[in-house]
């Protein structure tokens, strides 16, 4: 953790504005309910904005024209990203470069940058080119013929397969697979014969792969996920797909091959995307969501098969009243059959 810093410091660190003692020092940051006075705290939820009344922290960060309940506060436009780069200043240190370690398995013809630092157990294959201050954990495998741009970590046990290309400050996570083969098969007969998967995956700069995300090579090019983009955990990519920038896709989504995905898209928690869909730019999927269609951009969508969100709520009010209705559709088909029997006999 870093030295304290007074209010006036954040503030200018954030582009924000001190109400209050711009003094005060601060030496980190905590919950609403917990923070004392020595630590920052944040309101980015306008219905929790009571307990700024109670809470002991030294100050808060808050939305300009919020209700301060006499305390000191640091305005800023988006009071949770101001929390998570106070977390970056006060908690995040990178850790000094420590070489390729003794233990570490390094092939032939590896070129290594500057202050890079490989972990004992670490394997790096042959051809493999490190940016400067990337780092590489124990267990990692990197493949023949790899390149990671500088500032990427590589955490421990993931593995990159061979001629992948990873960009700038990208973050894989433990366990993580990027570039294993594609699933992809040709019927023989009864059975199936294997198709080679001779392409790649790349990720271009400020791409993260949460833990076990998988990740399929091309049959024939690229994979790719572009800028910015994030994957949580246990996310499976498949072979050929197309992700665009500043991307969330979230735990446990299933993208099948051959699907094209624009910018700003996020797709929630066990969404499942067909193959050789397109989706559109700026598109959120509700989670449990099937895509079995190609999405238009700017909306939203939820269900299986996806459908506009309005819609599936209007869809969801009906549900819990289905037996309900079910027992008087079956009233009004009696008293229907009564009546056309009294007409009949008349």
């Amino acid at each position: 953790m870093t030295e304290p810093r007074t209010l006036k410091e954040l503030a200018e660190y954030l582009d924000g504005v001190v109400r209050g003692d711009e003094t005060l020092l601060v030496n980190g940051l905590a919950p609403l309910e917990a923070a004392g006075p020595d630590k920052v705290t944040f309101l980015a939820n306008p219905k929790y904005a009571v307990k700024v009344s109670t809470t002991g922290a030294g100050a808060v960060l808050m939305a300009p024209g919020s209700e301060s309940y006499g305390r000191n506060v640091i305005e800023v436009a988006n009071p949770y990203l101001a929390f998570a780069k106070l977390l970056t200043l006060f908690y995040v240190q990178k850790p000094a470069p420590l070489g390729i370690m003794p233990g570490a398995s390094i092939g032939t013809d590896v070129s290594v940058g500057a202050d890079i630092t490989v972990h004992p157990g670490a394997v790096i294959g042959s051809g493999v080119t490190l940016g400067d201050r990337c780092i590489v954990h124990p267990g990692a495998v990197i493949y023949a013929g790899v390149t990671i741009g500088s500032e990427t970590v590589v955490h421990a046990n993931a593995v990159i397969r061979e001629r992948c290309r990873i960009g700038k400050r990208c973050v894989i996570q433990p366990g993580a697979v990027i570039g294993s083969d594609g699933f992809g098969y040709a019927p023989d007969g009864r059975g199936y014969y294997p198709i080679p998967q001779i392409g790649i995956v790349v990720l271009e700069d400020d791409v993260e792969i949460g833990a076990n995300t998988c990740i399929d090579r091309a049959a024939l090019e690229t994979t790719h996920i572009r800028r910015g983009t994030k994957l949580d955990n246990l996310v499976q990519v498949a072979h050929n797909c197309q992700i665009g920038e500043d991307c969330m896709i979230v735990s446990q989504v299933g993208i099948s091959g051959s699907t094209k995905i624009g910018n700003h898209v996020t797709l929630a928690g066990q969404v499942g995307v067909a193959g050789h869909l397109a989706i559109g730019d700026n598109v959120m999927v509700g989670a449990q969501s099937g895509i079995a269609g190609s999405l238009p951009a700017n909306a939203g969508y939820s269900g299986t098969p996806a459908i506009p969100h309005k819609e599936w709520l209007k869809s969801m009010a009906v549900i819990p009243r289905l037996p309900e209705f079910r027992k008087s559709i079956t009233a009004l088909e009696k008293r229907i059959a009564e009546l056309e029997s009294q007409l009949v006999q008349k």
